[in-house]
């Protein structure tokens, strides 16, 4: 039931309101004569803050405020996938029969977030008499090409047996009901969900399936469990966004959510035009096809901006819910918490920490806390996950900063973007010194029964070489590279080798965009043998300028390139014409 009030007083987007009858807090408000959207944010002594969700020029005390007794929801469907919202989940391609989408949505904007006109194929897969669970999948309509886009039974509706359901092959919309059950309850191909509320889960489980990136020092180094969460913090042009868009492309998840958030508009625009040209290269069709996109842009209302990551956490649920796996990216959270401590500073609350409020790190919890790997609710036992990249943007690259420590402590992996190794070219700069990740003991029975004790001997091998050459570069400083013996000369090469060969990875390059975990298990095995070999002809006498001849960090590059079914061959190949190389330096000598 609606109520109504008046405007007593503005501050930037916050509105003060004088209440006729009670409301509830986050309870979504018209406010105005254009009915500008929203969101009560405090109620005290007869009156209610609301955040408006829009600019409010020319609005004026004495209007009207209509409370609609509903909480901020979006309606989950059929046609969510290859679409584009704004913060609060208004499509931004929205446009009347026979027109073209506006440029920029008129105030007050109001559209549903799923077609009304769009008729999708219904094919049930229960029967009559036949009882449902919370949960159940009912049915399926095909969305696109090849993605089945199941018919759930919403949370919280009573368990019951099915009175009627359309027969297969029907046509319907979003707004027709496909199935009655006995207790009375309709189910609709959408139901609405409200974005600050999670969607109930029976049970969360373990850490202990790996989420493939494809990228070799995230997958080797420092992986990611499905259901876990990662935190990529970085200054300006250190690649934050195009290491989310590589993880969007190649990682093993079903569905991707990428929610912009406060970001500079050329960036957005940029991804709304480069991922529809992207082909998935698991289904050979656009990347767009099995991706949902929330774009609030840094010059778009601020408040929304703060509402558009529960929107994206409730988009990702909902996929979730049908069983599948869901990456969730966020870019970046350091502009939600910006509209946090904006709207928070309007409100006249006790700020905290560099001015962002004492509840930033519970807020941040509440995000957080809602991903994960979880056995779902209805009859069968089905699994489904959440994985989350959010990166930070820290001014000036202090990672110490409020946002990046909040995040730190609620994620398991920390990938730490550096700005020099940006600078220097080495993408994805990823300083390896400084991250870390928490899924790797969880995850290492899986990789231990899939590729055997060799990925384990791999990453520690790679590790102590790179602790190795930061101790030496440390020594060279001091010394001078003259003063070092000849093994720790090669040390010091190899790491060269290791770091360029292994660690760097071109995204636009066909053969070594992606690596599989066989590959980079290969791949690290030939370097240590590589390093072993060499180690064993220098105390054997041979001298490291020798070794320098050879070329071993091209040779390593073409390497890299050769493709994963033929990888072991050609390694093996040509670590032996290496090692015969040696031999004959050694007889030289």
């Amino acid at each position: 039931m609606s109520s109504y009030g008046q405007i007593k007083s503005l501050a930037g987007t916050v509105i003060r309101a004088i209440l006729s009858q009670p409301v509830t807090n986050f309870e979504v408000a018209r406010v105005g004569e254009e009915r500008l959207l929203g969101e009560v944010i405090r109620i005290e002594k007869g009156e209610a803050d609301i955040q408006v969700y829009e600019d409010i020029d020319g609005v004026h005390v004495g209007e009207p405020v209509e409370f609609t007794g509903e909480l901020l929801g979006i309606d989950l469907g059929p046609g969510l996938l290859g679409n584009v919202f704004d913060g609060i989940g208004r499509p931004l391609a929205f446009a009347e029969p026979g027109e073209t989408p506006p440029v920029f949505l008129k105030r007050g904007f109001y559209a549903k977030s799923l077609e009304p006109r769009s008729k999708w194929v219904f094919k049930p897969n229960r029967s009559v008499s036949e009882e449902v669970f919370p949960g159940d999948i009912i049915g399926t309509v095909r969305e696109g090409l090849g993605f089945d886009h199941a018919v759930m039974i919403p949370p919280g509706m009573p368990s019951s047996r099915i009175r009627s359901i359309i027969p297969d092959g029907s046509m319907v919309s979003v707004e027709k009901a496909v199935c009655e059950l006995e207790s009375g309850d309709v189910i609709f191909l959408s139901q609405r969900w409200q974005v600050r509320t999670p969607r109930p889960v029976r049970e969360k489980l373990p850490f202990t399936e790996p989420f493939i990136t494809g990228q070799r020092i995230l997958d080797t180094m420092f992986p990611v469990a499905l259901g876990g969460a990662a935190v990529v913090p970085g200054g300006f042009g250190t690649g934050k966004t195009v290491t989310q868009q590589s993880l969007a492309k190649w990682c093993n998840a079903e569905i991707v959510v990428y929610i912009g958030c406060g970001e500079r508009g050329n960036e957005m625009t940029e991804v709304l035009e480069e991922f529809p040209r992207i082909i998935d290269p698991h289904t050979g069709r656009p990347l767009m096809e099995r991706m949902v996109l929330i774009a609030n842009t840094s010059n778009m209302p601020v408040a929304a901006r703060e509402a558009s990551i529960y929107l994206g956490m409730t988009i990702a649920e909902y996929f979730r819910d049908m069983g599948l796996n869901v990456a969730l990216m966020a870019d970046s959270t350091s502009r939600w918490a910006e509209a946090l401590r904006e709207i928070s500073g309007r409100l006249g609350e006790m700020p905290g920490e560099d001015g962002y409020p004492a509840y930033l790190g519970s807020r941040l919890a509440q995000y957080y806390e809602r991903a994960g790997r979880a056995l779902l609710n209805g009859k069968l036992r089905r699994t489904g996950s959440i994985t989350i990249f959010n990166t930070v943007s820290p001014g000036g690259g202090d990672f110490s900063e409020p946002v990046t420590q909040s995040s730190l402590r609620l994620s398991g992996a920390f990938w730490a973007l550096d700005k020099r190794l940006a600078e220097s070219r080495h993408f994805p700069s990823i300083n390896w010194k400084k991250s870390y990740s928490l899924y790797e003991n969880g995850l290492r029975p899986v990789f231990l029964q899939n590729l055997g004790p060799q990925w384990q001997k791999g990453v520690a091998f790679l590790r102590e070489l790179l602790d190795r050459e930061s101790e030496l570069l440390s020594l060279v400083q001091i010394v001078g590279r003259d003063a070092l013996s000849e093994q720790d000369k090669w040390d010091l090469e190899m790491g060269e080798i290791v770091r360029i060969s292994f660690l760097q990875q071109n995204a636009f390059d066909p053969q070594d965009a992606f690596c599989p975990l066989e590959k980079q298990m290969l791949f690290a095995k030939t370097l240590m043998d590589l390093h072993i070999l060499v180690s064993k002809e220098i105390e054997n006498g041979v001298l490291h300028y020798q070794v320098q001849r050879l070329g071993l960090l091209r040779g390593m590059l073409s390497i890299r390139k050769v493709p994963e079914k033929e990888f072991l061959t050609e390694s093996s190949k040509w670590v032996e014409k290496v090692g015969r190389s040696l031999i004959d330096m050694e007889a030289f000598s």
